[in-house]
């Protein structure tokens, strides 16, 4: 009998354990009860999670966000715990619960929880247990419950019959039009998702009307949910309905009083005109997008520049270079003076793929003034996204052209006050040593890249070792012996320690790309010779060098050259030095 008992006491151990953690005053012994949850699923056995820890679980939800958000996230994946999809079920009380808290990131975390059960769910148990739950949540008191149903239509539409169809497009259709704009917002957000699931006669008939009102809300963030949804509607309209259907709310939420509203019409103008096709696009949306490009608000107009390439890149090709020349253009030359930086930058950032598309010809007579006028803007961003586009220009009309002009702004931002600036133009380097070729790098540029070697700021130390190891590599160890690494070598008599360091820094890296020949015979010795340096952190840095170049040395130097020298630091006063070449020893003998 004792020993049933303690059977009995010791099968009840898992469940009482987290009763009490979950009952304790600490919020972090509650959560990480709640993140064993799986481990104790799997201790009680599929049998007693349904019957005991699911029950005890729903009835006991009422605690902190953090601890609710944790159980949210551990119910999604239960499914096997709780004995696969013919009980997945048996997780729909708890997550009906979770669904109407009033933190919507707990809410958010059950809702993606129960699409995921529901996909487990067969279509008979989605009709008995999955529809009725979203039907007790479209209908709930509390608009969290009916906001939180917006997001579980989708995922049970598709395999349902006919009657509960309907049953669900109704309740959707009331979801659009609740008291509470919170709910109405939900209903936006998810009624593109959900009409890409709807039969194409039910989005005429049902969804569209749906669309339409939303669209027209008196809250600006309910319209602009619905301005975001146009595209994914428009998508599943066949053309010839697209005129009557949804282009009558594009055109009036691109002229909303809210600029919020215009913003997302800009925002997602790229997907729309997908949507709609080249005739709409010719017909309407090119007079839309001009609109936008002009708007008095600068948000607008900096989502719509953004958008200038990808715009003009999806024109029709018999009609494209008409309405870039004669609709885009002219607002493109307003935008690049734009009082506004973020609008310049986002233009900056994209303008340059214009070129392939018009051409050299109209590329030089039009765009070409525009990108020089961006590279003398006050704004280093815009003057950097230029640069960093420079390959599209280049392809239709030669580096040449642009040279003239390019070059005072790079020098420019090489030597502007926020280090972020200068490190971008360091990354951008290998770029327009490729672009300009070397004898002009040489004259014009090099000196500038051997500057940045002797920056204030680590950063751009460390990147600027590292762009001359992308130049080595772009232009060969013949132009590095000749060009680099005398300039690196003087460094080894610069008065401050760091210099020095950086110059070893350069040397481990332009050992990895010069070769054999020029690393033994011309790096190693002068590494040789700054052993005897004064400061201990060069010294032991040239243990870490030695050890980096031996792979990259002659054999045949190793012992005679290169041990003696790791001896004689392995006996260093300093111990940091005595460590880094004892490890030095031991990496180049392993």
């Amino acid at each position: 009998m004792a020993a049933s008992d303690s059977g009995t006491d010791e099968s009840l151990y898992p469940i009482a354990v987290l009763i009490d953690e979950l009952k304790n005053e600490d919020v972090q012994l509650r959560l990480n009860s709640i993140k064993k949850l799986s481990t104790i699923a799997l201790a009680l056995g599929v049998e007693r999670t349904r019957s005991e820890l699911i029950p005890f679980l729903t009835e006991t939800i009422y605690d902190e966000d953090e601890v609710l958000l944790a159980l949210a996230e551990q119910l999604g994946s239960f499914i096997s715990l709780v004995g696969g999809g013919e009980f997945a079920h048996c997780l729909l009380p708890p997550l009906e619960s979770l669904a109407t808290v009033e933190e919507t990131v707990v809410r958010d975390k059950a809702v993606a929880s129960l699409r995921a059960v529901a996909a487990h769910h067969s279509p008979q148990a989605l009709e008995q247990h999955f529809v009725p739950l979203v039907q007790r949540l479209a209908g709930g008191d509390w608009f969290t419950s009916r906001a939180s149903a917006c997001g579980l239509f989708s995922v049970c539409y598709p395999r349902v019959s006919a009657p509960v169809k309907a049953e669900l497009r109704n309740h959707f259709r009331t979801l659009c039009q609740d008291d509470t704009p919170m709910v109405r917002r939900a209903a936006a957000y998810k009624l593109g998702e959900f009409a890409r699931v709807v039969e194409v006669e039910y989005v005429k008939s049902d969804l569209i009307p749906m669309f339409v009102t939303l669209a027209q809300d008196e809250q600006d963030s309910v319209r602009l949910l619905a301005a975001e949804a146009c595209a994914a509607v428009a998508g599943l309209l066949p053309p010839e309905d697209m005129e009557q259907l949804v282009m009558p709310t594009v055109r009036a939420r691109a002229s909303d009083n809210s600029w919020r509203v215009r913003y997302m019409v800009a925002d997602k103008f790229v997907e729309l005109q997908q949507a709609v096709g080249p005739e709409l696009s010719r017909t309407d949306l090119a007079q839309i997008f001009q609109a936008l490009l002009k708007d008095t608000e600068a948000e607008v107009r900096a989502a719509a520049a953004g958008k200038v390439k990808d715009f003009c890149m999806n024109l029709d090709k018999a009609h494209q270079e008409h309405i870039i020349m004669n609709m885009i253009l002219p607002q493109i030359k307003d935008l690049v003076s734009d009082p506004n930086q973020h609008v310049k930058s986002a233009l900056a950032s994209v303008i340059m793929g214009l070129s392939p598309i018009v051409g050299r010809q109209n590329t030089i007579e039009h765009l070409l003034p525009l990108f020089l006028t961006q590279l003398k803007d006050e704004c280093p961003e815009v003057r950097l996204n230029i640069i960093s586009n420079l390959e599209c220009v280049n392809e239709v009309i030669g580096i040449q052209q642009l040279v003239q002009s390019l070059l005072p702004a790079i020098v420019e931002l090489a030597e502007d006050t926020k280090w972020r600036v200068r490190l971008a133009i360091i990354e951008h380097m290998p770029l327009l040593a490729g672009q300009l070729g070397q004898e002009f790098f040489d004259e014009k540029l090099r000196g500038l890249c051997m500057t940045w070697l002797f920056d204030h700021v680590y950063a751009i130390r460390e990147a600027a070792t590292l762009n001359l190891k992308k130049l080595v590599e772009q232009y060969g160890p013949g132009w590095a012996e000749t060009n680099v690494i005398p300039k690196v070598l003087a460094m080894s008599r610069e008065q401050n320690y760091l210099h020095r360091m950086t110059y070893l820094f350069c040397i481990n890296v332009l050992a990895e790309v010069c070769g054999k020949d020029i690393t033994t015979r011309i790096l190693l010795p002068a590494v040789l010779t700054t052993a005897d340096d004064e400061v201990a952190n060069v010294r032991f840095n040239v243990a870490k060098t030695l050890q980096k170049m031996a792979p990259f040395l002659d054999p045949a130097v190793i012992q005679p050259q290169v041990k003696p020298v790791l001896e004689k630091l392995n006996v260093d006063e300093d111990v940091d030095v005595k460590y880094f070449a004892s490890e030095a020893i031991a990496g180049i003998a392993g």
